[in-house]
């Protein structure tokens, strides 16, 4: 677990480390493909990658969870990266794959992007993203993955649709298979509120049920001083 003192460190810190796994995956692979996460931790990052040199035509753009309202809604994820990041840069529109939300038909909604990850991961068993960005809630949950939600058994669909009870809302989400493909799985993490969330999936009792992310095979903690506890 790296453990910065400030947000801010935290910020730069992901930032130059999404930049040169962006960098050395495209020399390799002359492609970087990552999935987004939403929140006000990320949007920071986002606002810092756009300020980057990077080859914005080899990188291709993806989400791992939305919520179920229009994409130019306030709450909508994909409106948050398209004003910090995706509108301010030279990317190529085919490069960027927003959930198709549907409001009225989330099951459609979900099967129309499970098809646009499909169509490009090709002849693969799930999405193998060179970077999966995660946040975790105060409640352990991660993307949409909320506690005690029917998308937590899901093991052969890449996307789902997940009724959240306590927010009385479809959530649409990556299922953790879809995640634990990543080959790179980074969690940012922020604020005392965090803290206990963060002891319980690290060292508390096996329940995803109820702490969905101890089931993501993360690969990187980045946590600020409060949210780890010291």
């Amino acid at each position: 677990m790296e453990i910065f003192d400030e947000l801010g460190q935290l910020h730069e810190a992901t930032t130059q480390a999404f930049c040169d796994l962006a960098k050395s995956s495209i020399e390799s692979n002359g492609i970087f493909r990552v999935t987004l996460s939403g929140g006000s931790t990320p949007k920071r990052v986002y606002e810092l990658i756009a300020e980057r040199d990077l080859d914005w035509t080899s990188i291709h753009w993806f989400w791992g969870d939305e919520r179920n309202v229009p994409l130019d809604h306030a709450d909508s994820n994909a409106r948050m990266v398209h004003e910090a990041l995706l509108d301010r840069v030279p990317i190529p529109r085919s490069n960027i794959h927003e959930v198709p939300v549907n409001v009225e038909t989330p099951d459609e909604t979900a099967r129309q992007y499970e098809q646009i990850l499909r169509d490009h991961f090709q002849h693969e068993a799930f999405p193998t993203w060179d970077l999966a960005l995660q946040g975790m809630g105060d409640d352990a949950h991660t993307a949409s993955l909320f506690p005690e939600t029917n998308a937590l058994q899901e093991q052969a669909r890449w996307f789902v649709e997940n009724w959240v009870e306590k927010l009385d809302s479809y959530r649409y989400t990556l299922t953790f298979p879809a995640i634990n493909s990543a080959q790179q799985i980074w969690f940012m993490i922020a604020g005392k509120g965090k803290q206990q969330a963060l002891k319980t999936v690290l060292s508390g009792p096996d329940n995803p049920r109820l702490y969905p992310s101890q089931r993501i095979n993360a690969t990187r903690w980045l946590v600020t001083r409060d949210a780890a506890g010291n």
